[in-house]
């Protein structure tokens, strides 16, 4: 925790604060450039750092080692020293919405979604499906690493919105895999081991009961991520037709009065008719 928040105050210090300072950001705009530059930093560290141990544990040429030989109690060091980097980060981000002084309406959804990722981590690592937790990490870190990224661009410049077209796809293919491997892996896979007993010396979780909560667990989890999705592209949608919608012309008002009654009586809307430009008046001053 203390070397996440040194990194973190590094990453601030001599990064972030050197392009606010350029940029001449907004009090709003500088809280999200700051939260997105610190996330994709961190995204894309633990997206390769995971990356790497899933290709040098073979985890992408077998899948089945995310359910086989379970439990999974026995870990490399790389695996054990990433799982606790990952907490140890996420336990770092309580004490730093106190150093960035964040607002107090947005620390709900920053508690709201810290906890998810330390209950979901701290379940995976405890319950020694540490195989399947980490390919889910990865694939989730992948997905949110496009989002930080396209909108540190969208900050430098407004026009760029290419970047949330990509990460709308990909988001919703996230969603769908996510619950594609956990279903295969503890639906099917961890349902037909031989061993289904509850044993902690062991460090056997795999019974019934803990199957349908984790299962429960990540499809409540996939939903409340695909509702606030769903709201967030509902709002840019109305943003921008709210700015692509031509402005609405207003109707001219015809003003009662003197002046209006004036003109109905010389002619129609202003101008003169044939049987007033030929009155006897009219005729007098032309023939003198």
């Amino acid at each position: 925790m203390l070397v996440a928040i040194i990194i973190h105050a590094v990453i601030q210090e001599y990064m972030l604060d050197k392009i606010n300072r350029r940029m001449h950001f907004s009090k709003t705009k500088h809280s999200k450039f700051n939260e997105s530059g610190q996330l994709s930093a961190f995204y894309l560290f633990a997206c390769v750092w995971g990356t790497f141990i899933l290709i040098s544990e073979n985890y992408i040429s077998d899948p089945t080692i995310l359910w086989r030989a379970y439990p999974h109690n026995l870990m490399t060091f790389q695996m054990k020293f990433f799982y606790i980097s990952q907490l140890a980060y996420w336990l770092h981000a309580f004490p730093e919405l106190y150093f960035q002084k964040t607002k107090k309406e947005d620390i709900p959804r920053q508690l709201v979604y810290i906890g998810l990722y330390l209950f979901h981590i701290a379940g995976a690592y405890l319950l020694n499906l540490n195989h399947l937790g980490l390919v889910l990490l990865v694939l989730h870190y992948f997905v949110e690493f496009l989002f930080h990224i396209s909108r540190l661009f969208y900050f430098s410049n407004e026009k760029y919105q290419k970047g949330f077209s990509l990460w709308a796809v990909l988001f919703v293919f996230g969603r769908l895999l996510t619950l594609i491997l956990s279903v295969l892996t503890v639906g099917f896979g961890l349902a037909r081991a031989e061993n289904q007993k509850l044993d902690f010396s062991t460090g056997n979780f795999n019974v019934l009961a803990v199957r349908i909560a984790v299962l429960a667990s990540i499809c409540i989890t996939q939903a409340f991520m695909m509702w606030k999705f769903i709201n967030f592209q509902l709002r840019r949608w109305r943003e921008h037709s709210a700015f692509q919608a031509p402005a609405v012309k207003k109707k001219p008002t015809v003003t009662k009065g003197r002046s209006s009654k004036k003109g109905t009586e010389n002619g129609v809307n202003g101008t003169l008719t044939s049987n007033v430009a030929d009155s006897p008046r009219n005729r007098k001053e032309k023939s003198s």
